[in-house]
């Protein structure tokens, strides 16, 4: 069953409140490290500058044709005979502005199309990069309580959506409305002085409000950032625990909790909205202001005799030329503060140096697979102690069992030896080096895991077995399913090898599974469970291609499988993440301590003394 996601108090409103300074240098920071994705791309940068600067001269035409059509029409009206005046006039104008409607059509295309261009390749090359990036990381990073799937998914997701948004936001509706505000401002200022510091001195005011609005903003965006990871995290779980919730009939449970977020994520956006409109009408509301002074103004100058009636239309278009950007402003601002909620969290992943994996080191192209460990502690991140002073000796070319009750931390010690994890203390050596120092993606391509539930990729089964080996030929293939005992089934298939390999049932991937190891070929093998949650028959199936995998390699398995353990060279029982006992299993059984305990409850649980009558009897 999942739990509940505690939303009473979203975990960013434990930050504390970001001061003005620090947004700014977030803000300039977050600018540097987009630039350094952007830098390909400075052809297509420079053109859409260009081609803005371009649409902000055509921008302007309006305004000088409607001045025009006014003056010119009051001169023709006073004409005896205005019509061939007239007809003359609309002529010129209609080819001004359709020829202007024309240019601005290529100038808008070119702009429009650089600019996604720009923002579509960015939002690919940090998707690319991050997933490039956290490939590289240690497996605690991926156990860690702050990066669960949904969490991780909607931090990646949103930061590339508020960064690309940002970018596009910028490059293709901002830039534009701003370069023509700016060329309007300066038509204004060269008409008149007072009428272009009217149109200047609403750019602060705008500026001021639209500050306002985001600050007031800034809480709730964080909020919503909390119940989008928790909704995400929510609906991953559910997926997961679904035979669950139908086997207890929880749905209107599960339900209920989703309704939760779904509430409080709706109040958290009607009041963003609200507080949105507010800000609006107060902005257009001053646009007005500006507007009646500035027809009020004109029209004193025209009453002067120093300016014409054309004037009036000509200063409320280039007003309104500088107002559209900055009543666009708090578009900018929520864009910022995306950016500044959700590619803080996103650069956190991908500049977080202390995930990456030690992946360099000594060669271990030569392994014999002699295996020491030394009074090896280790922690998992959660805080959860699973190994203290450990130590043991693991031969090559033999089959080690490590034998214990769950939680003994058995497959914690496969994890530390695979490198998925560091020991806190203590020494871990390979043929008498330290693993620490030993080349990591060499030592794994050495190593074949076998776990109890083996991932199955999305494709074929000829593509999954192939993970073995990317170079496997389709013989190869063949030979290794065959080796798993699983080709006969496939060959049966409707689609044989190119059948869909999560089609098939739990044993036949497992021996899936088993054939990719065949393929790989590795001189050591761990076995963590292979065989735990296989039936009777599928169980026997996988343990004669288990026994050919242990053949000449140097084998560690963990396992409650009575069979399996006999078989086993040497064992190591484990109690409460301490090695208490080590040697072959007549010595440990002769010996009567942990293992006979574990052994003889083993035995108990299979109630061999009646299975021994129904053979004999």
């Amino acid at each position: 069953m999942t739990n509940t996601p505690n939303l009473s108090k979203s975990p960013f409103d434990k930050k504390p409140p970001v001061k003005k300074t620090e947004r700014r240098a977030l803000l300039w920071d977050i600018l540097k490290k987009l630039a350094v994705f952007a830098a390909p791309y400075k052809v297509l940068i420079v053109a859409t500058l260009i081609l803005t600067v371009l649409g902000s001269f055509t921008a302007q035409v309006n305004a000088f044709v409607l001045r025009y059509a006014v003056d010119t029409l009051t001169e023709i009206a006073t004409l005896a005979e205005p019509w061939e005046a007239g007809l003359r006039m609309l002529t010129i104008i209609s080819a001004v502005l359709l020829s202007k409607e024309i240019l601005s059509i290529f100038i808008s295309f070119g702009q429009r199309f650089y600019g996604e261009k720009i923002r579509i390749n960015l939002s690919r090359d940090l998707s690319q990069k991050i997933i490039e990036r956290i490939l590289t990381y240690r497996m605690a990073f991926y156990t860690s309580s702050e990066n669960d799937s949904g969490k991780l998914q909607t931090r990646i997701d949103y930061g590339v959506s508020s960064l690309t948004s940002l970018v596009q936001n910028f490059f293709i509706d901002m830039l534009p409305l701003f370069a023509s505000a700016l060329v309007s401002l300066i038509i204004m200022f060269s008409t008149n002085f007072w009428i272009g510091l009217v149109g200047l001195i609403i750019i602060p005011i705008y500026f001021f409000i639209s500050q306002k609005q985001a600050r007031r903003l800034q809480g709730f965006r964080r909020q919503m950032r909390g119940f989008r990871e928790a909704k995400s995290g929510l609906v991953i779980s559910l997926i997961n625990s679904i035979s669950v919730v139908k086997s207890f009939v929880r749905e209107p449970i599960e339900a209920q909790k989703h309704l939760k977020i779904q509430k409080e994520m709706t109040d958290n956006q009607l009041r963003i909205r609200s507080i949105g409109f507010i800000y609006d009408a107060i902005k257009t509301f001053i646009e007005q202001i500006g507007v009646v002074v500035i027809i009020l103004l004109t029209s004193y100058f025209v009453l002067q005799g120093e300016m014409t009636i054309g004037m009036i239309l000509f200063h409320v278009m280039l007003f309104q030329n500088v107002a559209a950007p900055i009543r666009q402003l708090h578009r900018i601002y929520d864009q910022i503060n995306n950016a500044l909620t959700y590619a803080e969290g996103f650069f956190e992943i991908l500049e977080d140096d202390k995930q990456v994996e030690n992946i360099t080191g000594m060669s271990t192209k030569n392994l014999t697979g002699h295996i020491e460990l030394k009074n090896v502690d280790f922690t998992y991140p959660n805080g959860t102690q699973a190994l203290k002073d450990v130590s043991f000796t693991i031969k090559p070319n033999r089959i080690t069992a490590l034998v214990g009750l769950s939680g003994a931390g058995k497959s914690t010690i496969i994890s530390l030896l695979v490198k998925f994890y560091e020991p806190d203390s203590g020494t871990i050596l390979l043929d008498g080096h330290d693993l620490a120092d030993c080349d990591t993606h060499e030592l794994r391509q050495r190593i074949g895991l076998v776990l109890q539930s083996n991932h199955i990729f999305s494709g074929t089964i000829s593509e999954n077995i192939r993970y073995g080996n990317m170079n496997a030929s389709m013989d190869d293939i063949i030979v290794a399913a065959k080796k798993a005992s699983i080709h006969e089934q496939v060959i049966t298939l409707a689609d044989g090898y190119d059948s869909t390999a999560k089609s098939l049932s739990g044993g036949q991937q497992q021996r899936i599974a088993l054939a990719r190891m065949f393929l790989k070929d590795p001189p050591i093998v761990f076995l963590d469970e292979p065989t735990a949650s296989l039936d009777a028959i599928a169980s026997q199936q996988v343990k004669k291609s288990l026994d050919l995998i242990k053949k000449d390699r140097t084998v560690i398995m963990v396992s409650h499988n009575i069979a399996q353990i006999i078989d086993a060279d040497d064992l190591v029982v484990i109690e409460n993440g301490r090695v208490v006992e080590t040697g072959t299993h007549e010595e440990l059984y002769d010996k009567g301590g942990k293992y006979y305990e574990i052994f003889s409850a083993m035995s108990d649980s299979l109630n061999l003394d009646k299975i021994s009558q129904t053979i004999n009897g």
